[in-house]
């Protein structure tokens, strides 16, 4: 074979060869990858370990188990795609709760932990200063206690560290926060600094740090916050959080080294700062600065002075609700031409603000609600095209509408509640944002007039409260994605078939009480699936309830007090068994109570069915409603015997109460703070007249059973609510004695028992009820004498009428034994009266004794002159001594009556 073929022939052959091998070898590398485990044997051993000793309610580590072998599937694990080690345990708010297990030393990969939003216990293992992987490291939230290990000093490349609120938590020596070069982000929030001197000088020896929170650390008591040699090195702190720790202003002379020209965002709220700095005003990066909750008094044209500076121009955020701020918003605001929001609602200002504040060209959030400002009524170049949230709450705007506000092209949210408006709306108002308003609240005004077609005026999720104004007229046509409609107390008429329109299913909150609106309740109540509360109370509206009332599944409060409803209640109501205050009172609804009330309707604490047409017995499984704290079924048509069974409403038993009042805080947007609240509240009869309570039900634990025709005598074990205030059973036939018990209810403040049948004496025990203030036994058949008590005789004696066997104060009649005499004085008086009389007596016996037994001694003339006068005086005296004693013994039996 020639050489030439030969060479070339092996060459080929060679490549030949080189390609399949290196085929071969990547189908070999293809095949092992997809053989290799993913989890490495001892590290998923450490997490079932890690698993075994925790309490997991919600069975959120359910992928946690032996014969699931690939770990890196479980829940919150994250593995390296080249090594299969885990890198990764992130399990923040999985409602865990237990001690950490120390196996987590065998994950020497992680880089990542979080444990974050849990209820872990214990004290933090030491262990976790061995993983030196770890780059992000959050323990927050916890209930952990004892020392945060000195060992997390060896974790060097961490670059975030967060130990936010770990319960009893403490720090024996900062100085271990030093080693972390790295680190980025701290967050040490609740955890107490108070003996850690020279902590400043630790953090400014933190390179990268960024990030520093330490809220609520107890820095006031820090005796040296730092040295007096610090790193000359400008801090690169750029967000700080410092709220909560009682500061004074003679913070500011450690804070100053925490400061550079990199702060963007600071935070000082709910402290005692009497002031800002000169030198904050110059920092030229700061945006973001908030103020709130500081107790300190501050003039506020002081505060904005101090700020003018070079931060004037970068300062986009001021943010200071609920501080102690005196004076106006003056003209220094105009010289914060960056502003986006300015939010210092309820800080005490007062005086007029000023016109330029309308011309800060960036302004999108303006919030000076709850203040006694003055805004003017005319305001000329206003620049306020770019406010999207308008809130002037109880501020002074009226009485006219403002002009102003139609300059304020761009709102989306809009607030003028109690501002003192006495006006019509402009005609072109409601037209003023098509499609774009999410809130607007014109509440506790005097706005009159008639509201046009509201359906494409506002946008998706909006909110309207018009309450507490002369509006008049049909309710017009409604938005159909309404979260919240509030028309309560104007002067509405006609009927409400509006709600019929509401299709989308998101209304949660309807109140359009205190109206004249009449006709049938609509049955289109499907649609209202996510209602939670709906009040239609003190209107006209008549006939029965709808079936389709039944639909209201998520109802929490039902409020149809004083109409002209009628009928049975619907079955279809049992099924609304999210209710929590019934209110169907002062109509004229029929039948029986019915017992699935008690029985479906488990979580309500609040039932009143007054004055309606009710008749029949008391249902038992009312007594099953173990959070009721008021049930009045007054003025009713009621027969039968008071069932003994209302023992077992446990929340009038036990002290305090099981079950929080209604109260909602309604969140308008999801990108906005604005929001709207509702509190529960309820017609109550109380001591004699009908008064509305608000926001105070929670407190109230009420029976109220009165103008019914039940009978029998009171069940003894009603004393056993030891919790109730207010108990009425007046008005009914009832009969027998008043329970001897009944001084146990010592909480009572009033208690009506008029117009029955009782018989008997007044409980004895009843003089221990020292915090009655009303009460009320009349027309009863009541005998003997009244208890003596500082309360009982307290009350007006027509509070006793109609029972004429009653006697002793505050009655004027007398009973048996009595003396009709002069007060006497008390028992402590007499006792010394007694004692003066006896030693008066004795020294005169002996004083007498001696003159006369020696002038008898010497003169017998004298002797027979005295025997005779003696013998003529012997029985005046007896009788007056003896009438004398018998007055004392009188006195002080009458004292131990009285």
């Amino acid at each position: 074979m020639n050489s030439c073929v030969f060479i070339i022939f092996s060459f080929l052959l060679l490549l030949l060869v080189t390609a399949t091998t290196s085929q071969l070898v990547a189908v070999g590398e293809v095949g092992d990858d997809r053989n290799m485990k993913k989890c490495l044997d001892n590290e998923r051993l450490a997490l079932l370990l890690f698993k075994a000793p925790l309490h997991d309610p919600n069975d959120t580590l359910s992928t946690w188990t032996a014969d699931q072998h690939d770990c890196c599937n479980w829940s919150g694990i994250t593995c390296s795609n080249q090594t299969g080690h885990v890198t990764g345990l992130d399990i923040h708010f999985y409602v865990l709760g237990g001690e950490i297990s120390h196996s987590l030393v065998n994950l020497t990969y992680l880089s990542r932990l979080d444990l974050s939003g849990n209820s872990f216990h214990g004290t933090i293992p030491t262990v976790i200063g061995s993983l030196t992987e770890l780059r992000y490291l959050d323990l927050s939230e916890n209930s952990f206690y004892g020392t945060i290990p000195p060992e997390f000093g060896n974790l060097t490349n961490l670059q975030v560290l967060s130990l936010r609120y770990v319960g009893g938590c403490r720090v024996e020596k900062v100085e271990w926060l030093s080693h972390l070069s790295h680190l980025e982000v701290l967050h040490i929030d609740g955890i107490s600094l108070a003996k850690q001197n020279h902590w400043v000088n630790v953090i400014l020896s933190l390179p990268k740090l960024s990030i520093l929170s330490l809220q609520g650390c107890e820095l006031s008591q820090v005796m040296y916050p730092y040295s007096s040699f610090l790193n000359s090195s400008s801090s690169s702190i750029h967000t700080l959080y410092l709220g909560g720790n009682n500061l004074t202003s003679s913070m500011y002379s450690w804070f100053f080294p925490l400061t550079s020209n990199k702060l963007v965002e600071l935070h000082l709220s709910s402290n005692m700062l009497d002031g800002i700095p000169k030198y904050l005003g110059n920092i030229s990066s700061l945006e973001i600065l908030k103020f709130a909750e500081n107790s300190a008094v501050v003039k506020f044209p002081d505060f904005l002075n101090n700020l003018s500076g070079c931060t004037s121009l970068s300062l986009q955020y001021l943010i200071a609700p609920g501080s102690q701020f005196t004076g106006s918003l003056s003209d220094e605001i105009q010289k914060f031409s960056s502003l986006k929001c300015l939010f210092i609602a309820g800080s005490h200002l007062n005086g007029s603000i000023s016109e330029k504040l309308w011309e800060l060209p960036s302004l999108e959030i303006l919030d000076v609600s709850y203040n006694n400002l003055t805004v003017p009524s005319t305001i000329h170049n206003s620049n306020l095209s770019y406010v999207n949230l308008f809130d002037m709450r109880s501020c002074k705007v009226g009485p006219h509408f403002p002009k102003w506000i139609e300059t304020l092209k761009n709102l989306t949210s809009l607030d003028l509640a109690n501002t003192g408006i006495l006006d019509t709306t402009p005609p072109d108002f409601w037209a003023m944002w098509p499609s774009r308003l999410i809130y607007m609240n014109l509440s506790s005004n005097n706005i009159s007039g008639m509201i046009p077609d509201l359906s494409s005026n506002f946008a998706k999720k909006s909110a309207i409260d018009l309450s507490s104004n002369t509006f008049h007229g049909p309710i017009p046509n409604v938005p159909s994605a309404l979260l919240s409609l509030n028309l309560s107390r104007n002067k509405f008429s006609g009927g409400i078939s509006f709600i019929c329109q509401i299709v989308d299913g998101l209304l949660y909150f309807l109140d359009l009480s205190h109206n004249s609106l009449s006709g049938q309740l609509p049955d289109c109540l499907w649609h209202l699936k996510q209602l939670k509360v709906l009040n239609l109370g003190h209107n006209n509206l008549f006939g029965r309830l709808p079936p389709s009332i039944g639909s209201l599944i998520e109802l929490e409060a039902l409020y149809l007090y004083k109409n002209d409803l009628s009928g049975e209640l619907p079955l279809s109501l049992k099924n609304c068994t999210s209710l929590i205050s019934l209110n169907l009172g002062a109509n004229k609804f029929s039948g029986n109570v019915p017992v699935w009330i008690g029985e479906s309707l488990s979580k309500l604490y609040v039932v009143i069915l007054r004055s309606n047409n009710f008749f029949g017995n008391i249902p038992l499984p009312l007594c099953q409603l173990a959070n009721l704290q008021i049930l009045d079924l007054s003025m009713n048509h009621l027969h039968g015997t008071i069932p003994s069974c209302l023992s077992n409403l446990t929340s009038m038993v036990q002290e305090g109460f099981s079950q929080d009042e209604l109260y909602y805080t309604i969140g308008i947007s999801e990108n906005m703070d604005e929001t709207e609240t509702y509190v529960d509240h309820a017609m109550i009869e109380w001591q004699g007249d009908e008064l509305e309570f608000f926001g105070s039900l929670r407190l109230l634990k009420s029976i109220d059973l009165s103008s019914n025709n039940l009978t029998g005598q009171i069940p003894y074990e009603i004393t056993n609510l030891h919790d109730l205030i207010a108990l009425n059973l007046s008005k009914n036939a009832l009969f027998g004695e008043i329970p001897e018990k009944i001084g146990e209810m010592k909480k009572l403040l009033t208690l009506d028992l008029s117009r029955n049948n009782f018989s008997r004496r007044i409980p004895s025990s009843m003089s221990q009820m020292t915090l009655l203030n009303d009460l009320d036994v009349s027309f009863n058949s009541l005998s003997g004498r009244i208890p003596s008590s500082t309360q009982l005789q307290s009350f007006e004696a027509s509070r006793y009428d109609g029972n004429a066997q009653l006697c002793g104060p505050p009655l004027t009649k007398k009973c048996p034994g009595d003396e009709e005499s002069e007060l006497l004085p008390i028992i402590g008086e007499i006792d010394e009266l007694e004692r003066w009389f006896y030693i008066g007596g004795g020294m005169g016996f002996a004083t007498g004794f001696w003159i006369a037994c020696g002038t008898l001694l010497l003169n017998r003339r004298g002797r027979r002159t005295f025997f005779h006068f003696f013998d003529s005086i012997k029985d005046w005296v007896y009788v007056k001594v003896v009438v004398f004693v018998s007055s004392l013994q009188k006195a002080r039996q009458t004292y131990f009556v009285i």
